[in-house]
Protein backbone atom coordinates (compact mmCIF):
# COMPACT_ATOMS: atom_id res chain seq x y z
CA UNK A 1 0.00 0.00 0.00
CA UNK A 2 1.03 3.59 -0.27
CA UNK A 3 3.37 4.13 2.57
CA UNK A 4 0.82 6.69 4.29
CA UNK A 5 -1.82 4.68 4.06
CA UNK A 6 0.58 1.85 6.03
CA UNK A 7 0.71 4.53 8.39
CA UNK A 8 -3.15 5.13 9.04
CA UNK A 9 -3.36 1.20 8.86
CA UNK A 10 -0.50 1.76 11.83
CA UNK A 11 -2.35 4.41 13.73
CA UNK A 12 -5.64 2.72 13.61
CA UNK A 13 -3.98 -0.72 14.96
CA UNK A 14 -2.57 1.38 18.07
CA UNK A 15 -6.07 2.48 18.57
CA UNK A 16 -7.21 -0.99 18.67
CA UNK A 17 -4.84 -1.97 20.91
CA UNK A 18 -5.26 1.08 23.51
CA UNK A 19 -8.94 -0.06 23.11
CA UNK A 20 -8.20 -4.10 24.08
CA UNK A 21 -8.02 -5.39 20.34
CA UNK A 22 -5.52 -6.40 18.08
CA UNK A 23 -6.08 -5.60 14.07
CA UNK A 24 -4.39 -7.22 11.58
CA UNK A 25 -3.88 -6.46 8.23
CA UNK A 26 -5.11 -9.31 6.07
CA UNK A 27 -5.76 -10.34 2.22
CA UNK A 28 -4.33 -9.06 -0.51
CA UNK A 29 -1.99 -6.40 0.88
CA UNK A 30 -0.13 -9.04 2.80
CA UNK A 31 0.12 -10.86 -0.26
CA UNK A 32 1.85 -8.31 -1.95
CA UNK A 33 4.32 -7.16 0.41
CA UNK A 34 5.62 -10.60 1.27
CA UNK A 35 6.16 -10.88 -2.88
CA UNK A 36 7.77 -7.14 -3.09
CA UNK A 37 5.11 -5.41 -4.59
CA UNK A 38 3.37 -2.51 -3.68
CA UNK A 39 -0.35 -2.88 -2.18
CA UNK A 40 -2.73 -0.23 -3.56
CA UNK A 41 -5.17 -0.60 -0.62
CA UNK A 42 -5.41 -1.86 2.65
CA UNK A 43 -7.81 -4.64 4.13
CA UNK A 44 -7.84 -4.49 8.41
CA UNK A 45 -9.49 -6.80 10.47
CA UNK A 46 -10.22 -6.46 14.16
CA UNK A 47 -10.31 -8.48 16.79
CA UNK A 48 -11.52 -8.45 20.09
CA UNK A 49 -13.88 -5.27 20.49
CA UNK A 50 -17.50 -5.07 19.15
CA UNK A 51 -19.26 -3.38 15.87
CA UNK A 52 -20.04 -0.10 17.60
CA UNK A 53 -16.81 0.32 19.63
CA UNK A 54 -14.92 -0.19 15.86
CA UNK A 55 -16.91 1.83 14.32
CA UNK A 56 -16.31 4.86 16.96
CA UNK A 57 -12.89 3.86 16.33
CA UNK A 58 -12.36 4.36 12.75
CA UNK A 59 -14.39 6.97 12.39
CA UNK A 60 -11.45 9.06 13.96
CA UNK A 61 -9.28 8.44 10.48
CA UNK A 62 -12.10 9.41 7.83
CA UNK A 63 -15.23 9.32 6.73
CA UNK A 64 -17.42 5.87 7.23
CA UNK A 65 -19.61 3.93 5.08
CA UNK A 66 -21.10 0.75 6.59
CA UNK A 67 -20.99 -1.55 3.01
CA UNK A 68 -21.42 -5.11 5.44
CA UNK A 69 -23.90 -6.73 7.77
CA UNK A 70 -24.09 -6.20 11.39
CA UNK A 71 -20.72 -3.92 11.20
CA UNK A 72 -19.02 -6.90 9.82
CA UNK A 73 -17.26 -4.47 6.95
CA UNK A 74 -16.39 -0.74 7.09
CA UNK A 75 -15.07 1.01 4.45
CA UNK A 76 -13.40 4.33 5.47
CA UNK A 77 -12.31 6.99 3.45
CA UNK A 78 -8.93 8.90 4.65
CA UNK A 79 -7.09 11.53 3.03
CA UNK A 80 -4.69 9.07 2.15
CA UNK A 81 -6.64 6.24 0.74
CA UNK A 82 -9.33 3.54 1.35
CA UNK A 83 -9.32 1.29 4.19
CA UNK A 84 -11.36 -1.48 4.83
CA UNK A 85 -11.98 -2.29 8.56
CA UNK A 86 -14.12 -5.83 9.11
CA UNK A 87 -14.43 -7.56 12.40
CA UNK A 88 -14.06 -11.56 11.67
CA UNK A 89 -17.12 -13.15 11.17
CA UNK A 90 -18.34 -16.33 9.65
CA UNK A 91 -20.06 -17.10 6.30
CA UNK A 92 -23.12 -19.51 5.89
CA UNK A 93 -24.40 -19.72 2.18
CA UNK A 94 -27.93 -19.62 2.15
CA UNK A 95 -29.06 -19.27 -1.69
CA UNK A 96 -27.67 -19.65 -5.03
CA UNK A 97 -24.96 -16.66 -6.32
CA UNK A 98 -21.73 -14.93 -5.15
CA UNK A 99 -24.50 -12.99 -2.72
CA UNK A 100 -26.59 -15.81 -0.61
CA UNK A 101 -24.84 -15.29 2.01
CA UNK A 102 -25.40 -15.15 5.60
CA UNK A 103 -23.30 -13.07 7.60
CA UNK A 104 -21.97 -13.25 11.51
CA UNK A 105 -19.68 -11.19 13.12
CA UNK A 106 -18.19 -12.62 15.85
CA UNK A 107 -15.19 -9.98 17.27
CA UNK A 108 -14.03 -12.97 19.83
CA UNK A 109 -13.20 -15.51 16.70
CA UNK A 110 -9.61 -16.78 16.80
CA UNK A 111 -7.36 -15.12 13.80
CA UNK A 112 -7.09 -19.15 12.06
CA UNK A 113 -10.68 -19.29 12.22
CA UNK A 114 -11.38 -16.24 10.92
CA UNK A 115 -8.65 -16.89 8.02
CA UNK A 116 -11.16 -20.08 6.81
CA UNK A 117 -13.43 -17.97 5.12
CA UNK A 118 -10.66 -17.06 2.83
CA UNK A 119 -10.91 -18.36 -1.07
CA UNK A 120 -6.85 -19.39 -1.46
CA UNK A 121 -3.77 -20.15 1.58
CA UNK A 122 -1.83 -17.19 -0.20
CA UNK A 123 -4.67 -14.45 0.44
CA UNK A 124 -5.21 -15.79 4.01
CA UNK A 125 -1.86 -14.40 6.00
CA UNK A 126 -2.60 -11.90 8.58
CA UNK A 127 0.09 -9.05 9.37
CA UNK A 128 0.12 -6.86 12.72
CA UNK A 129 1.08 -3.48 11.84
CA UNK A 130 2.89 -3.21 15.10
CA UNK A 131 4.84 -5.98 15.25
CA UNK A 132 5.27 -7.52 11.66
CA UNK A 133 4.25 -10.45 12.72
CA UNK A 134 2.93 -12.62 9.88
CA UNK A 135 -0.03 -15.41 11.16
CA UNK A 136 0.41 -17.72 8.52
CA UNK A 137 -2.19 -20.87 9.53
CA UNK A 138 -2.55 -22.49 6.17
CA UNK A 139 0.99 -22.20 4.83
CA UNK A 140 0.25 -19.42 2.07
CA UNK A 141 3.80 -18.36 2.64
CA UNK A 142 5.05 -21.87 1.09
CA UNK A 143 2.49 -21.78 -1.34
CA UNK A 144 3.52 -18.34 -2.20
CA UNK A 145 7.18 -19.03 -2.81
CA UNK A 146 6.15 -22.60 -4.66
CA UNK A 147 3.66 -19.83 -6.97
CA UNK A 148 0.22 -22.26 -6.39
CA UNK A 149 -3.60 -21.35 -5.68
CA UNK A 150 -4.58 -23.42 -3.09
CA UNK A 151 -8.32 -23.61 -1.76
CA UNK A 152 -8.05 -23.32 2.24
CA UNK A 153 -11.71 -25.08 3.45
CA UNK A 154 -13.93 -26.89 1.95
CA UNK A 155 -16.05 -23.78 2.49
CA UNK A 156 -14.78 -22.06 -1.36
CA UNK A 157 -16.74 -24.32 -3.06
CA UNK A 158 -19.82 -22.30 -1.55
CA UNK A 159 -18.99 -19.38 -4.09
CA UNK A 160 -18.72 -20.01 -7.87
CA UNK A 161 -17.32 -16.82 -8.28
CA UNK A 162 -14.01 -18.07 -6.91
CA UNK A 163 -13.60 -20.50 -9.63
CA UNK A 164 -12.82 -16.85 -12.19
CA UNK A 165 -10.52 -15.59 -9.61
CA UNK A 166 -8.29 -18.53 -9.63
CA UNK A 167 -7.87 -17.55 -13.23
CA UNK A 168 -7.61 -14.54 -12.57
CA UNK A 169 -4.70 -14.42 -10.09
CA UNK A 170 -3.19 -16.91 -12.41
CA UNK A 171 -3.51 -14.02 -14.98
CA UNK A 172 -1.70 -11.56 -12.48
CA UNK A 173 0.98 -13.86 -10.97
CA UNK A 174 1.63 -16.80 -13.50
CA UNK A 175 0.96 -18.88 -10.81
CA UNK A 176 -0.44 -22.34 -11.21
CA UNK A 177 -3.40 -24.42 -9.48
CA UNK A 178 -2.74 -27.27 -6.99
CA UNK A 179 -4.24 -30.57 -8.22
CA UNK A 180 -6.67 -30.56 -5.73
CA UNK A 181 -8.26 -27.13 -6.16
CA UNK A 182 -8.32 -27.63 -9.62
CA UNK A 183 -10.72 -31.09 -9.41
CA UNK A 184 -12.78 -29.05 -6.27
CA UNK A 185 -13.16 -26.13 -9.29
CA UNK A 186 -14.57 -28.40 -11.55
CA UNK A 187 -17.53 -30.03 -9.22
CA UNK A 188 -18.70 -25.62 -9.47
CA UNK A 189 -21.31 -24.33 -10.94
CA UNK A 190 -20.82 -20.84 -12.78
CA UNK A 191 -24.51 -20.67 -14.28
CA UNK A 192 -25.72 -18.97 -11.29
CA UNK A 193 -23.33 -16.06 -11.63
CA UNK A 194 -24.61 -12.66 -13.40
CA UNK A 195 -23.16 -11.57 -16.52
CA UNK A 196 -21.75 -8.48 -14.47
CA UNK A 197 -19.74 -10.36 -12.39
CA UNK A 198 -18.63 -12.66 -15.32
CA UNK A 199 -17.38 -9.40 -17.26
CA UNK A 200 -15.96 -7.96 -14.21
CA UNK A 201 -13.65 -10.96 -13.81
CA UNK A 202 -12.93 -11.12 -17.49
CA UNK A 203 -12.17 -7.25 -17.45
CA UNK A 204 -9.58 -8.34 -14.60
CA UNK A 205 -8.01 -11.31 -16.74
CA UNK A 206 -7.57 -9.59 -19.74
CA UNK A 207 -7.13 -5.87 -18.96
CA UNK A 208 -4.89 -6.54 -15.78
CA UNK A 209 -3.24 -10.17 -15.94
CA UNK A 210 0.43 -9.98 -17.20
CA UNK A 211 -0.40 -13.30 -18.21
CA UNK A 212 -3.77 -13.47 -19.06
CA UNK A 213 -3.50 -16.34 -21.52
CA UNK A 214 -2.51 -18.41 -18.57
CA UNK A 215 -5.89 -16.95 -17.36
CA UNK A 216 -7.46 -18.45 -20.22
CA UNK A 217 -5.69 -21.63 -20.25
CA UNK A 218 -6.61 -22.10 -15.84
CA UNK A 219 -10.34 -21.86 -16.99
CA UNK A 220 -9.59 -24.88 -19.30
CA UNK A 221 -8.27 -26.43 -15.70
CA UNK A 222 -10.92 -25.69 -13.45
CA UNK A 223 -13.69 -26.94 -15.94
CA UNK A 224 -14.80 -22.77 -16.59
CA UNK A 225 -14.45 -23.26 -20.05
CA UNK A 226 -17.99 -25.09 -20.09
CA UNK A 227 -19.24 -22.44 -19.53
CA UNK A 228 -17.78 -20.70 -22.61
CA UNK A 229 -18.73 -22.98 -24.99
CA UNK A 230 -17.08 -21.04 -27.94
CA UNK A 231 -14.13 -21.04 -26.24
CA UNK A 232 -14.53 -24.78 -25.13
CA UNK A 233 -14.75 -25.80 -28.69
CA UNK A 234 -10.86 -24.65 -29.41
CA UNK A 235 -9.62 -27.47 -27.48
CA UNK A 236 -7.83 -29.92 -29.46
CA UNK A 237 -8.86 -28.22 -32.93
CA UNK A 238 -5.65 -28.87 -34.79
CA UNK A 239 -3.64 -26.56 -36.90
CA UNK A 240 -0.64 -26.29 -39.48
CA UNK A 241 2.05 -27.39 -37.87
CA UNK A 242 4.33 -25.05 -40.25
CA UNK A 243 2.53 -22.27 -39.32
CA UNK A 244 1.32 -22.82 -35.65
CA UNK A 245 3.87 -25.53 -34.16
CA UNK A 246 2.26 -24.17 -30.77
CA UNK A 247 -0.20 -26.81 -30.98
CA UNK A 248 -4.52 -26.60 -30.79
CA UNK A 249 -6.15 -23.18 -31.20
CA UNK A 250 -6.81 -23.04 -27.51
CA UNK A 251 -3.08 -22.62 -26.98
CA UNK A 252 -2.48 -20.49 -30.10
CA UNK A 253 -5.48 -18.12 -28.54
CA UNK A 254 -3.49 -17.79 -24.88
CA UNK A 255 0.10 -17.23 -26.49
CA UNK A 256 -1.65 -14.33 -28.66
CA UNK A 257 -3.00 -13.16 -25.35
CA UNK A 258 0.01 -12.98 -23.57
CA UNK A 259 1.56 -11.45 -26.53
CA UNK A 260 -0.48 -8.55 -26.74
CA UNK A 261 -0.03 -7.11 -23.41
CA UNK A 262 3.17 -5.71 -24.57
CA UNK A 263 0.53 -3.51 -26.46
CA UNK A 264 -1.68 -2.71 -24.14
CA UNK A 265 -0.43 0.40 -22.73
CA UNK A 266 -0.83 1.75 -26.68
CA UNK A 267 -4.46 0.49 -27.30
CA UNK A 268 -7.27 2.63 -27.49
CA UNK A 269 -9.72 0.54 -26.57
CA UNK A 270 -8.18 -2.33 -24.35
CA UNK A 271 -11.14 -4.30 -23.74
CA UNK A 272 -12.42 -3.95 -27.12
CA UNK A 273 -9.23 -5.40 -28.44
CA UNK A 274 -7.91 -7.75 -26.05
CA UNK A 275 -11.35 -9.34 -26.30
CA UNK A 276 -11.14 -9.29 -29.98
CA UNK A 277 -7.53 -11.21 -29.56
CA UNK A 278 -9.59 -13.46 -27.25
CA UNK A 279 -12.31 -14.19 -29.90
CA UNK A 280 -10.16 -14.11 -33.27
CA UNK A 281 -9.56 -17.60 -34.09
CA UNK A 282 -13.61 -19.06 -32.56
CA UNK A 283 -14.26 -19.54 -36.30
CA UNK A 284 -11.90 -22.28 -36.57
CA UNK A 285 -14.11 -24.60 -33.89
CA UNK A 286 -16.41 -24.56 -37.25
CA UNK A 287 -14.35 -24.39 -39.77
CA UNK A 288 -11.02 -26.37 -39.48
CA UNK A 289 -10.76 -29.25 -41.88
CA UNK A 290 -7.91 -31.51 -43.40
CA UNK A 291 -7.31 -30.19 -46.93
CA UNK A 292 -4.59 -30.87 -49.90
CA UNK A 293 -2.28 -32.70 -47.36
CA UNK A 294 -2.57 -29.73 -44.29
CA UNK A 295 -5.18 -28.25 -42.09
CA UNK A 296 -6.97 -25.32 -43.49
CA UNK A 297 -9.50 -23.33 -41.82
CA UNK A 298 -11.23 -21.50 -44.81
CA UNK A 299 -14.01 -18.29 -43.57
CA UNK A 300 -12.73 -19.22 -40.12
CA UNK A 301 -12.46 -14.97 -40.12
CA UNK A 302 -16.10 -14.50 -41.23
CA UNK A 303 -17.71 -17.38 -39.17
CA UNK A 304 -16.00 -16.42 -36.11
CA UNK A 305 -17.97 -12.97 -36.00
CA UNK A 306 -21.43 -15.15 -34.99
CA UNK A 307 -19.09 -17.08 -32.18
CA UNK A 308 -18.13 -14.22 -30.71
CA UNK A 309 -21.62 -12.14 -30.48
CA UNK A 310 -22.73 -15.43 -28.99
CA UNK A 311 -19.71 -15.52 -26.42
CA UNK A 312 -19.87 -11.93 -25.49
CA UNK A 313 -23.50 -12.11 -24.83
CA UNK A 314 -22.95 -13.89 -21.81
CA UNK A 315 -20.48 -11.29 -20.66
CA UNK A 316 -21.64 -7.80 -21.95
CA UNK A 317 -24.73 -6.04 -22.61
CA UNK A 318 -23.28 -3.49 -24.59
CA UNK A 319 -24.18 -3.83 -27.68
CA UNK A 320 -21.48 -1.10 -28.96
CA UNK A 321 -18.58 -3.56 -27.98
CA UNK A 322 -20.03 -6.32 -29.12
CA UNK A 323 -20.12 -5.01 -32.47
CA UNK A 324 -16.57 -3.29 -32.11
CA UNK A 325 -15.06 -6.44 -31.23
CA UNK A 326 -17.05 -8.35 -34.17
CA UNK A 327 -15.44 -5.81 -37.05
CA UNK A 328 -12.11 -6.94 -35.51
CA UNK A 329 -12.44 -10.57 -35.74
CA UNK A 330 -14.18 -10.48 -39.33
CA UNK A 331 -11.04 -8.23 -40.38
CA UNK A 332 -7.70 -10.14 -38.24
CA UNK A 333 -6.93 -11.07 -41.54
CA UNK A 334 -6.93 -8.45 -44.24
CA UNK A 335 -3.37 -7.19 -43.04
CA UNK A 336 -1.53 -10.05 -44.67
CA UNK A 337 -3.79 -10.64 -47.20
CA UNK A 338 -3.63 -6.66 -48.11
CA UNK A 339 0.18 -7.26 -47.54
CA UNK A 340 0.67 -10.33 -50.10
CA UNK A 341 -0.83 -8.30 -53.32
CA UNK A 342 0.45 -4.91 -51.83
CA UNK A 343 1.80 -3.89 -55.49
CA UNK A 344 -1.85 -4.43 -56.76
CA UNK A 345 -4.06 -2.94 -53.18
CA UNK A 346 -5.71 0.06 -54.38
CA UNK A 347 -6.40 3.37 -52.30
CA UNK A 348 -9.81 2.67 -52.57
CA UNK A 349 -9.06 -0.77 -50.33
CA UNK A 350 -7.69 0.67 -48.01
CA UNK A 351 -10.09 3.78 -47.62
CA UNK A 352 -12.80 0.95 -47.28
CA UNK A 353 -10.88 -1.19 -44.91
CA UNK A 354 -10.84 1.93 -42.71
CA UNK A 355 -14.72 2.21 -42.91
CA UNK A 356 -14.83 -1.08 -41.49
CA UNK A 357 -12.57 -1.32 -38.59
CA UNK A 358 -10.27 1.28 -37.21
CA UNK A 359 -6.91 -0.12 -38.54
CA UNK A 360 -4.03 0.73 -35.77
CA UNK A 361 -6.54 -1.69 -33.62
CA UNK A 362 -6.55 -4.28 -36.52
CA UNK A 363 -2.48 -4.44 -36.52
CA UNK A 364 -2.07 -5.06 -33.27
CA UNK A 365 -4.68 -7.57 -33.12
CA UNK A 366 -3.42 -8.98 -36.25
CA UNK A 367 0.36 -8.48 -34.37
CA UNK A 368 -1.01 -10.48 -31.73
CA UNK A 369 -2.32 -13.35 -33.72
CA UNK A 370 1.07 -13.39 -35.40
CA UNK A 371 2.77 -13.68 -32.24
CA UNK A 372 1.27 -16.38 -30.83
CA UNK A 373 2.98 -18.81 -31.40
CA UNK A 374 6.35 -20.80 -30.25
CA UNK A 375 8.55 -18.69 -32.33
CA UNK A 376 9.90 -14.71 -31.75
CA UNK A 377 8.34 -11.95 -33.73
CA UNK A 378 9.71 -8.29 -34.41
CA UNK A 379 7.62 -5.95 -32.65
CA UNK A 380 7.82 -3.45 -36.40
CA UNK A 381 6.26 -5.79 -38.25
CA UNK A 382 6.40 -5.23 -41.35
CA UNK A 383 3.02 -5.98 -42.48
CA UNK A 384 1.82 -3.48 -40.13
CA UNK A 385 4.04 -0.65 -40.75
CA UNK A 386 2.94 -1.17 -44.70
CA UNK A 387 -0.26 -1.04 -43.71
CA UNK A 388 -0.16 2.30 -41.38
CA UNK A 389 1.96 3.77 -43.48
CA UNK A 390 -0.76 3.35 -46.19
CA UNK A 391 -3.44 4.10 -43.79
CA UNK A 392 -1.85 7.65 -43.11
CA UNK A 393 -1.05 8.57 -46.33
CA UNK A 394 -4.76 8.51 -47.26
CA UNK A 395 -5.42 10.60 -44.07
CA UNK A 396 -7.65 7.53 -42.64
CA UNK A 397 -5.16 6.13 -40.50
CA UNK A 398 -6.95 7.41 -37.01
CA UNK A 399 -10.54 8.23 -38.41
CA UNK A 400 -12.57 6.26 -41.28
CA UNK A 401 -13.06 8.44 -44.26
CA UNK A 402 -15.94 11.56 -43.85
CA UNK A 403 -18.08 12.10 -47.22
CA UNK A 404 -17.57 15.75 -48.40
CA UNK A 405 -20.96 15.98 -49.03
CA UNK A 406 -24.02 16.16 -46.78
CA UNK A 407 -28.01 16.56 -47.37
CA UNK A 408 -27.78 20.00 -47.12
CA UNK A 409 -25.75 20.47 -49.44
CA UNK A 410 -28.01 19.10 -52.25
CA UNK A 411 -30.80 21.56 -50.90
CA UNK A 412 -28.69 24.53 -50.71
CA UNK A 413 -28.04 23.97 -54.45
CA UNK A 414 -31.93 23.79 -55.25
CA UNK A 415 -32.78 19.98 -55.00
CA UNK A 416 -35.70 19.21 -53.38
CA UNK A 417 -36.16 16.55 -50.97
CA UNK A 418 -36.81 12.90 -51.41
CA UNK A 419 -35.00 9.65 -52.04
CA UNK A 420 -33.03 10.69 -54.95
CA UNK A 421 -31.06 13.12 -53.12
CA UNK A 422 -29.82 9.67 -50.54
CA UNK A 423 -29.04 8.06 -54.03
CA UNK A 424 -26.54 10.43 -55.44
CA UNK A 425 -24.77 11.14 -51.75
CA UNK A 426 -24.48 7.48 -51.66
CA UNK A 427 -23.02 7.61 -55.13
CA UNK A 428 -20.78 10.49 -54.52
CA UNK A 429 -18.92 8.86 -51.69
CA UNK A 430 -18.53 5.69 -53.92
CA UNK A 431 -16.71 7.66 -55.96
CA UNK A 432 -15.10 9.62 -52.96
CA UNK A 433 -13.53 6.45 -51.57
CA UNK A 434 -12.81 5.21 -55.30
CA UNK A 435 -10.50 8.35 -55.76
CA UNK A 436 -12.66 9.61 -58.28
CA UNK A 437 -13.79 12.89 -56.24
CA UNK A 438 -10.71 14.14 -54.85
CA UNK A 439 -12.24 17.13 -52.57
CA UNK A 440 -14.92 18.57 -51.53
CA UNK A 441 -15.03 20.89 -54.27
CA UNK A 442 -15.08 18.40 -57.48
CA UNK A 443 -17.81 16.84 -54.97
CA UNK A 444 -20.17 20.27 -55.20
CA UNK A 445 -19.25 20.19 -58.81
CA UNK A 446 -19.95 16.64 -59.48
CA UNK A 447 -23.41 17.07 -57.58
CA UNK A 448 -24.56 20.58 -59.17
CA UNK A 449 -24.82 18.43 -62.66
CA UNK A 450 -26.64 15.20 -61.50
CA UNK A 451 -29.93 17.48 -61.62
CA UNK A 452 -32.05 20.09 -63.91
CA UNK A 453 -30.67 23.76 -63.67
CA UNK A 454 -27.24 22.54 -62.55
CA UNK A 455 -24.80 22.90 -64.78
CA UNK A 456 -23.94 20.36 -67.07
Amino acid sequence: MLANLEHVAHDLAEAVHRAGGRAFLVGGSVRDKLLGLTPKDADVEVFGLDGEVVESLVSEFGSVHLIGKQFAVLHVSTPHGALEVSLPRRESKTGPGHKGFLVDADPHMKPAEAARRRDFTVNAMMEDPLTGEVIDPFEGKKDLERGCLRHVSDAFSEDPLRVLRASRFAARFGWSLARETSALCRTLDLSELPRERLESEWKDILLHGRFPGRGLLAMEQTGALAFFPELAALRNVPQDPVWHPEGDVLHHTALCLDAAVSLREEMADPWAEMLAVLCHDLGKAVETNFERARWRSAAHDTSGVSLTRSLLARITAQEELVVKVGALVREHLRPSQLWFVKDDVSDSAIRRLAIRVDIPALIRVAWADAAGRTMPHPKDWEVGQWLLSRAADLGVKDSAPQPFLRGKDALELGMKPGKKIGVLLEQAFELQLDGELENRDAALQWLSGRFPGGPG
